[in-house]
């Protein structure tokens, strides 16, 4: 691809919008994620209407996660052996045609609570077969001197739509019903499809292996890297404490606090604007004061936002809570990407990120189960204030798990693609 006339320079927060192909991949997966922010307010509000237990609810949000624990290195593998970009194509193309077929039942007042769950957890299979190809497609958008950058904006990407999705997602059910919510979702998935029609990335062919013997190649490299099983192990104790906030929100929103979709709304709103602040200005204090600071700061932060939203007593202060778990958030998963992306071989590279996938959103699966049913057996702010203390006490990780140094086995070998 020519250069673009851009001029940000490389290191600089923009640099990787330098890069067409980067540009247009990362414009229409704003659009992508705006639709699925407005399909998972939607899922969820229809869960509260559908059912009373907030395990079920809780697992509207896990619906999402479980497949990525279950077959995210089946995933890693296939994006490995197979052309990166037609993965994606198959992909988003599934989930398109899902987000169709429950727009259609919910029109029709034809989705239950285990059907709505089935759904949203076919989605997240299309998710979780889209993750690792897209993640290790990076690589072939940008230099290797602008990848922290580009992870960075990407995090920005999700989180934009996290800002305007949910809030707006709030304002269409409000209007109509949820089938709107799907309908929009099943048509946000269009323009990356067009956009990875026409990328044509220069790139090796990739090495097939037998599917057992490709993903066994990624786990023993994994195992065998002290900095990725670092990574790995504070991905999963911070997936599983962060769940507490993510998963209960719609219930905080509708039982807690007496609130109405658009309120939900606006309180998953908060934490995409925390998040984007946030991703702005993580990669220099990462740069100043190293990964295992930023990890345990983001972890504090948002046990801080958990007991901020259990004693929340309006919609403002719980728009706060989430805005703080928010930087929290960004803060701990664009430095655990990263760390991973400079620590994996390319051959391997989408094993390796489906691995950390599967360990970090499996915890979020099971803690989403874990403080539901403490909800339902307790109470909403009893369930927030276990996940908080679970991640005060994963802090101990910090002796005996730190995140990688800056140097601690980093690759260095990354080829820069074609502008």
């Amino acid at each position: 691809m020519p250069a673009a006339s851009a001029k940000p320079v490389h290191g600089s927060p923009l640099a990787p919008f330098r890069y067409p192909a980067f540009r247009a991949i990362w414009t229409a997966n704003l659009f992508s994620n705006i639709g699925s922010m407005i399909q998972s307010v939607g899922a969820a509000w229809l869960m509260t209407e559908l059912t009373t237990s907030h395990v079920l609810v809780a697992l509207v949000q896990a619906s999402a996660t479980i497949p990525i624990l279950l077959l995210g290195v089946f995933a890693g593998a296939i994006a490995d052996n197979y052309d990166r970009r037609r993965v994606m194509l198959a992909a988003q193309t599934g989930m398109l045609i899902v987000s169709s077929v429950l727009a259609v039942l919910a029109y029709t007042g034809n989705v239950g609570p285990f059907s709505l769950l089935a759904l949203t957890l076919m989605v997240g299979m299309g998710t979780a077969l889209n993750g690792p190809a897209w993640q290790a497609s990076v690589r072939l958008q940008v230099g290797r001197q602008d990848l922290p950058q580009a992870i960075s904006l990407n995090a920005i990407s999700f989180n934009l739509a996290r800002s305007v999705g949910p809030a707006l997602g709030g304002i269409l059910i409000s209007l109509w019903d949820t089938s709107l919510a799907f309908a929009l979702n099943a048509i946000s998935y269009l323009g990356m499809i067009v956009v990875l029609s026409r990328w044509r990335p220069e790139s090796l062919p990739p090495m097939r292996e037998p599917m057992l013997a490709a993903i066994g190649r990624g786990v023993r490299f994994c195992a065998s890297s002290s900095p990725i099983r670092k990574v790995l192990l504070r991905g999963l104790a911070i997936g599983f404490g962060a769940a507490g906030l993510q998963a209960l929100m719609p219930s905080v929103a509708r039982d807690m606090l007496k609130g109405s979709e658009l309120d939900y709304g606006l309180m998953l709103g908060g934490f995409g604007i925390g998040s984007i602040v946030t991703a702005l200005f993580v990669s220099k204090v990462r740069q100043r004061l190293g990964s295992e600071t930023v990890v345990t700061g983001a972890t504090l932060i948002f046990a801080c936002a958990q007991l901020l939203m259990a004693s929340a007593t309006g919609i403002p202060m719980a728009v706060l809570a989430a805005f703080v778990g928010g930087m929290g958030w960004a803060s701990a998963m664009t430095s655990l990407n990263v760390a991973m992306q400079l620590r994996s071989p390319e051959d391997i590279l989408g094993r390796c990120l489906s691995i950390y996938q599967a360990v970090t959103f499996g915890g979020m699966a099971l803690g989403a189960w874990c403080w539901g049913s403490v909800a339902d057996l307790a109470s909403l702010p009893t369930a927030l204030h276990a996940a908080a203390a679970w991640l005060v006490l994963s802090l101990a990780m910090h002796f005996f798990a730190p995140m990688p140094t800056r140097e601690e086995g980093r690759l260095d070998a990354v080829p820069a693609p074609k502008r």
